[in-house]
């Protein structure tokens, strides 16, 4: 059954006009930097170029625990990275991640800086870093990569995708809405079934496979994201509400959350975080 409006693909795609939605204005077929423009370096051994979106909920969450351990070489500078305004285009930017997306990371704890990017990569070198939320037998270290490599695998599902599509595109289309919701109701009953047998995604123990996916899959089941808690009927995968409620009480997950976010609740934003006490500034509790 064909439509008379069913768009017809071209021989040869070009960019001719944006393709509307929220981000209409910072997409690009190409990748580089768009301006000139250093980026701020501060005191502190981590410097991490964020906002306080899933990815970058990750990274922070990630860097408050190590600090709750007494890590001193995890203490950091977030600096905002605003990509409503194209920040993420900047040449001081794209020299840490090239690919322009939050967040991006510069470990300046050593001899030399090393950047960082990709939200997976920059759990999995902290982890190594210093030795904690990933477990050094190899068994138990493969079901935590499995778990961190799903995540890294599904969110986009969940963002470009289900996202894209019920929150941020120009209007609303059947198709991918159906589609995605499919694929994202999956995934929750993927979650529900594992977390029904254990306490965390890989076992028994708090690792950087909950750390990754407990501010995508998390901030869904607690109706915190795109505000289609109902929609999914999320409140019927009894054992991810469980999993999400566990994680929140986690005072690094309490802070780690409210690090680089510009949108909200004013006393629930910290837009940048430089030292423990700017944390008093805002109620975070």
């Amino acid at each position: 059954m064909s439509d008379e409006n069913e768009y017809v693909p071209p021989t040869v795609w070009t960019w001719e006009n944006e393709s509307g939605g929220r981000f209409a204005n910072i997409n690009r077929p190409t990748a580089g930097a768009q301006s000139e423009k250093d980026l701020p370096l501060g005191d502190h051994p981590q410097q991490l170029y964020s906002l306080g979106t899933p990815n970058g909920v990750k990274v922070t969450i990630m860097l408050e625990e190590l600090l709750e351990l007494g890590e001193a070489d995890a203490e950091y500078d977030a600096w905002l990275i605003n990509i409503q305004e194209g920040a993420q285009f900047s040449s001081g930017f794209v020299g840490v991640n090239p690919n322009s997306k939050i967040p991006a990371l510069l470990d300046r704890s050593g001899s030399k800086p090393v950047r960082v990017f990709e939200s997976g990569a920059i759990l999995l070198h902290l982890a190594d870093k210093f030795g904690h939320f990933m477990p050094k037998d190899s068994e138990s270290r493969a079901e935590v990569l499995s778990w961190l490599f799903w995540l890294q695998g599904s969110a986009p599902y969940l963002g470009g995708g289900f996202g894209h599509f019920y929150a941020y595109a120009p209007y609303k289309m059947e198709y991918p809405i159906n589609r995605f919701s499919m694929e994202i109701k999956r995934h929750l009953d993927l979650l529900n079934q594992r977390l029904a047998e254990h306490t965390y995604l890989a076992g028994e123990d708090y690792t950087i496979a909950d750390i990754a996916t407990w501010p995508w899959y998390g901030a869904l089941a607690k109706g915190l994201l795109y505000s289609a808690g109902q929609f999914l009927d999320v409140e019927s995968y009894e054992h991810v509400q469980r999993w999400a409620n566990l994680i929140s009480e986690r005072p690094a997950a309490k802070r780690g959350r409210l690090v680089n976010k510009a949108w909200g609740d004013a006393d629930k934003q910290l837009l940048e975080r430089h030292s423990s006490t700017d944390f008093d500034k805002i109620n975070w509790r």
